[in-house]
């Protein structure tokens, strides 16, 4: 309900840049709204980790809150739908942590692959006002019937009014003293420099080959390969060491990028980029705890606060990406291209290409300062 929606502004972007009211907006204000979204996102989950820290029994309370403020905005509503399940899956998970954290981070896939049909669908008939009310009431109840089963393992300390409480910012947090942290960190930055622009400008590079509905069609499938990705990671992160994870995941979508993408000119090519991409760069979301239980040790009930600290550079990637992106296309399209980078894109898919290749290296950082089992 979160990310599917905020990963499938990729087809509003395509209607607001040929449609009235915004058709005469800069392309690059258009393209920063979503993005803007996600960043808000990710970006607060830290603050939201101090707080939930603080006050643990207005978790919940918070989240139907969430629910109801995200059909107004997204944003921070969303952080608060989403955050509270990722600082709960350590209560509920230890051997497969990494498998059950690839399976929550798959719903934003299947998110992805069924809200941009809806979308397309919808904003042909209804356009984007009327589509955005039916997604805010198709979210309503499909968010209120999955917060019915959020719950912590451990039941929250009750406090009486006057008790104190703990500290807002706790006074030690070891994690981010630690090497592994910051490796991982800049490693998920470079990742997502990445890994946004694709899933912004996927659509636009497809409706320019074939047509929108195609478009839609290769949204849906980049995100949907990211499903299996996330399960096929979270998994393989739980028996084998994570940094060659990282590594297989960054180096592969590097290669995707700048061969697949790079040569892309009919749409089965398009097709063949946006799977590979998407499952590789897709997955790589679910290799987070495993990273933050690192780095939080010996302190693992701090593991979902680095993980949120790490997932911050996430949120700034997401509108850096795409609006370096951006830039970097409208330079493109005064370029003649030749069998590289059709329609303008040659430098964006280099941008992204050298953004994952930046990312593998610092996976091999990650996997130098990890401390030894």
């Amino acid at each position: 309900m979160v990310w599917g929606f905020g990963f499938s502004y990729g087809i509003f972007q395509a209607y607001y840049t040929s449609h009235p009211p915004f058709d005469k907006a800069s392309h690059i204000a258009v393209a920063a709204v979503g993005p803007t979204a996600l960043a808000i996102e990710y970006g607060a989950g830290i603050f939201l980790a101090f707080v939930y820290g603080r006050y643990p029994d207005h978790m919940k309370k918070s989240m139907w809150f969430g629910l109801v403020l995200n059909r107004v905005g997204l944003g921070i509503a969303g952080s608060l739908l989403y955050w509270p399940v990722i600082f709960l899956v350590s209560e509920w998970f230890v051997q497969r942590k990494g498998l059950a954290s690839g399976i929550i981070f798959a719903g934003s896939g299947i998110g992805g692959f069924i809200f941009p049909l809806i979308v397309n669908a919808l904003m042909d008939s209804l356009g984007h006002r009327w589509t955005l009310r039916i997604l805010a009431a198709i979210q309503a109840v499909f968010g209120g019937i999955a917060l019915v089963g959020v719950c912590p393992r451990i039941p929250p300390i009750k406090y009486r009014r006057g008790q104190r409480r703990p500290q807002f910012i706790p006074p030690r947090l070891q994690f981010f003293s630690r090497k592994v942290f910051w490796t991982f960190a800049t490693t998920t930055f470079l990742q997502a420099m990445s890994y946004f622009p694709v899933s912004l400008y996927i659509a636009v590079f497809t409706a320019t080959i074939s047509s929108p509905l195609s478009a839609t069609i290769v949204l849906s499938m980049f995100n949907s390969s990211g499903v299996v990705g996330q399960i096929l990671i979270g998994y393989l992160s739980d028996r084998f060491p994570y940094p060659w994870i990282m590594f297989g995941s960054t180096m592969g979508s590097a290669i995707a990028a700048f061969l697949l993408w790079g040569f892309a000119d009919t749409l089965a090519r398009v097709f063949a980029f946006a799977i590979i991409f998407g499952g590789l760069s897709g997955g790589f979301s679910s290799v987070t705890f495993a990273a933050a239980t690192d780095a939080a040790n010996p302190n693992p009930e701090q593991a979902g606060m680095a993980a949120s600290a790490a997932t911050l550079g996430k949120g700034i990637a997401a509108v850096m990406g795409p609006i370096i992106s951006g830039v970097l296309l409208e330079a493109g399209k005064s370029v003649s291209s030749g069998p590289y980078g059709k329609f303008g894109f040659g430098p964006v898919e280099i941008f992204v290409g050298s953004c994952a290749i930046a990312g593998s290296m610092s996976s091999l950082a990650v996997l130098a300062t990890r401390p030894r089992p």
